[in-house]
Formats: structure tokens, sequence, C-alpha cells
């Protein structure tokens, strides 16, 4: 407890005397026993929390688990010392990545047209036309890069110094190296723009591999904590600014939410498909102790993770396994709750997905679905996909490594379409989880010194692109190509089935 000393505060509203008779550690857990008033219990800890009251002999107790370490909230004051900090590190991060590029450019210029190139170096005042002649092309040409590099010398070669002075515009001037320095940026930037528009991680059956990445990194755990989904913001949030609101507590909320939409009461054997590491299987675990949670996903390293972590919470009704959804190991008839949570955007075959959750869903079982979905297009009266919503979606799907979206009427379709499933029924949470993609990087932005102080290239650049790819996937909600779909159905019990 010396450790919690002055960041604990625990009492009941109205009753400031003894109301607590025990507060202690047990393993992660914060344990408050003997609250007079636990509806009227308050408790403050560092960072987000998730609390369950459960009886021990004669005493209720309330236990708070870590969600993780807490991120700044947008403020006045942080917003100003994160942008101090960042001015520390921009000048040299732009320098070196100007300098990168430059020597990238440079380097596909050589490789193309080495004469011209060579040439240009020795003579500064032909830069800005070698740029003119030479780069545009490559940036824009769609042609084998062996037609390319000759095309660029044949270029080079028909021009000398002295002709492509001549052919630059009469503006310039005679001095060319400020505008050398502007059209080298000018085109950096729109060699970087093509780079960030181009997929990096197109679906290859390798969903687990990239979450292991991931995994590995630590990176999404530590921003968004052990729920690696959207989170669920209030209408209240929403008119006071999400900016303000606790970002991973939310993510909580989500989940909360999720199982109440689903209209379980009391499972007693829980089946949480494409489980992460295990946020919502251990949530779940804590709620019904007496419950059996299995939460199956593609990646080793999530197992590994989500097993961690229920041990640190002293979870003993929860395990994880590798298991592929679309071929599971059970019995039909096994869980009377079936839940997935953002697993399937990343499933290959949307049919064989929900057809094997609704095998295994037992007999008077829920099964309830949450998915990034993409707007119903050329069906019952709905408009086809223009070409640039297509492109706009094929982005989507390339660089996170889906195979493809459907719309939430697709979804509702393929569960009345198994034939054991009745009370189908969806709802569209954008509204409520929309703002989850910018406040992502807003956290970024407030905290970027995990990511920053790994000291690795690849993984910053990395994390740019999920920058870019977070700001498409809002642009993407806004619009209404996408759409946050909810789904449930139940399984009707034995007797509703003869």
């Amino acid at each position: 407890m010396d450790q919690l000393a002055g960041h604990v505060h625990a009492g009941c509203e109205g009753d400031r005397g003894a109301t607590i008779s025990a507060l202690e550690l047990r393993g992660a857990h914060l344990v408050i026993a003997n609250v007079k008033s636990l509806a009227a219990a308050r408790v403050t800890v560092p960072g987000p929390h998730t609390a369950r009251v459960v009886q021990i002999g004669r005493n209720q107790v309330m236990q708070l688990h870590p969600l993780g370490p807490a991120h700044p909230r947008a403020s006045s004051a942080g917003l100003a010392k994160s942008f101090t900090r960042w001015l520390l590190w921009y000048p040299a991060a732009a320098a070196a990545l100007f300098t990168g590029l430059y020597a990238l450019l440079a380097g596909v210029a050589l490789l193309a047209a080495p004469k011209a190139v060579l040439g240009l170096l020795f003579d500064v005042s032909t830069v800005a036309a070698g740029w003119i002649r030479l780069v545009p092309e490559a940036l824009v040409s769609t042609r084998p890069v062996h037609e390319l590099k000759s095309s660029l010398a044949d270029v080079a070669e028909a021009c000398n110094p002295q002709q492509l002075i001549a052919e630059a515009p009469s503006s310039v001037g005679s001095n060319y190296t400020p505008w050398a320095v502007a059209g080298g940026v000018a085109l950096a930037l729109l060699a970087l723009k093509r780079v960030y528009d181009t997929p990096s991680r197109t679906y290859n059956n390798n969903v687990g591999d990239e979450y292991d990445a991931w995994t590995n990194e630590g990176i999404l755990e530590y921003y968004w904590g052990e729920h690696i989904h959207l989170g669920y913001y209030t209408e209240e949030e929403r008119a006071a600014g999400w900016w303000k609101a606790d970002f991973k507590a939310n993510k909580l909320r989500f989940t909360q939410e999720m199982f109440k939409f689903s209209g379980s009461q009391q499972p007693k054997r829980i089946l949480d498909v494409g489980c992460g590491f295990g946020g919502s299987s251990r949530w779940l675990a804590s709620q019904f102790p007496d419950a059996e949670v299995i939460g199956i996903t593609l990646s080793h390293k999530q197992v590994q993770r989500g097993t961690e972590l229920a041990a640190e919470r002293g979870l003993n009704n929860v395990k994880f396994m590798v298991m592929d959804a679309l071929k599971m190991q059970f019995a039909d008839d096994s869980f009377d709750l079936v839940w997935a949570c953002e697993s399937g955007e990343h499933m290959p075959d949307k049919k064989a997905y929900v057809e094997e959750m609704a095998r295994v869903l037992a007999p008077g079982g829920k099964m309830v679905i949450a998915c990034w979905c993409q707007r119903e297009a050329g069906v019952n009266g709905a408009p086809p996909l223009s070409p640039k919503e297509q492109e706009d979606l094929n982005f989507l799907y390339e660089e996170w490594a889906h195979p493809f979206f459907i719309s939430i009427q697709e979804f509702c379709r393929l569960m009345q379409g198994t034939g054991k499933l009745e009370q189908v029924g969806s709802e569209d949470w954008t509204p409520q989880t929309i703002d989850s993609w910018r406040h992502s990087n807003l956290v970024g932005v407030l905290d970027p010194w995990f990511v920053v102080f790994k000291w690795n290239p690849k993984v910053w650049y990395k994390v740019t692109r999920e920058i870019v790819t977070l700001e498409r996937m809002h642009q993407a909600f806004a619009k209404g190509l996408m759409q946050y779909g909810l789904m449930r159905a139940t399984k009707p019990a034995k007797s509703a089935l003869v």
C-alpha cells in the first residue's frame, strides 16, 4: 500500500466516517472491503480502472483492475506542454526526413541517368532544370522500371547543361538554388503522398503475423489499452467535446454496452471470436466468475499476452487459444454467448464466419457481432459504389490486411440464412464510435514518447502510416462510406426447433 500512498482515495458520498474497513492490494487488484453502501462508494486511483463487486464470505468486496497507463487529457496546459516538446524535436526530425527523401530521389535519378546527374553535381546552376526534366516522370510513370530507366537516360543524354539552362523558365533568373530547393521539397512531398497512398499490408492470410508484430511492439496496447477496439462516446461527451473524454475508459464502456446489446443475462460458457489479447474476454470473466470464457485468435503472441494479463488479474476462468474462426474445433451447441468484436473485418469468408458461430451457439444462446461495415451498395435500391468510393475502400482493405467489408444488412441476411437463428437485429453505432479514430491520433500527439524512444525508424514509419489510415477511416465513416454495425441474434431453444 505504500506505493499508493497519496494516490488512492476511497470513501462514500455523504458519509465521510469509517465507511471502509479494509483497503489492500491483492496482486494487481485494489480491494475495498466492507463498504457500507457500495452504490455510493467512490474510489480514485491512478489511471482508468474497471470495478466489480463480489461476495466473499459475509463481506461485499469491490475489486478494481487497471486498464493501463492513463493518457494525458486534452487541455490548454497539456497541449502547450506537448507542443513545446514537439518544437524541440521537429527541426531535427524534419531535417532528417527531408535529407532522407532527397537522398532517395537523388539515388533514383542517379540509377536512371548517372552521367547527367554527375554532371549536375558539378554545376549548381543546373539543379533546378535537372529536377524539372528528370524527376517528374519517375514519380508519375506507370511503365516498367527498365523502360523508365532507359527513358530518363535518353532525356538526360539528349540535353547538355547549357540546353537545360536555356529551356528552364526565364523567370528563374541566374540563381537557381532557391528554386531547386522549393522544387525538391514539392516533389518530395508528392513522392511522400504517393508512398502513403499505396497500401502496404494487403491481405494474404497474414492476419496472425500482423497481430504478432503489433503485440510485440507494444504500441497498440500502450495507446489503446487492453481493449483494442473502438470506444463508445455518450451524447453528453460528444456535445462537450470528444477530446475531453477518457480514451481507454470509453473502450471499456463499449464492451459494457455491447454486452447490454447482446441481451445475454447470466452466460455460463462464453466464446470470444477474434479476442485480441483478451480485453473483452477478461472483462466477461470478471463479471461472471462462475462462467468459462474462451478467447480464440490467429496470433500466438496475443494468446501469450492475454494469458499473462489474466494471470496478473487472478482470473482462473478464462483461457486463450490459437484457432481459425472459420474452422473451429468446438462441438455443436457449445456456448450460450458467442461474442465477436471487430474480428469479422479480417474474415475472408463472411458466410462461413457467421455459420460457424451459429453452429457452436447453444440453443437459447445469444450471438453478438460488432464490425466495421461498408454501406449497402447495388442492392435493394442502394446506389452502387462510385469509382472514388471503391478506391477508398481498396486502400482500407489493403492497408490493414482486410480481405473486404460487407454491409450491416448483409450481415443480417447471412445470420438469417443460417436457418439456425431468430430475433436477428442490428444497430448503426457510427455516432457513438466515430470519434475514436481521431481520438487515437490525439493521444499519440499528446504522448508520443513511447514511440519516439524506441529509436527505430521502421517503427516510426509504420506508426506514421497508422496515423494516416486512422484519419482515412474517420473520413470514410464521416462520409457514410463506412458504418459501425452491431448485430445480434438468438438460437431458438430445442423445443422451438422441433
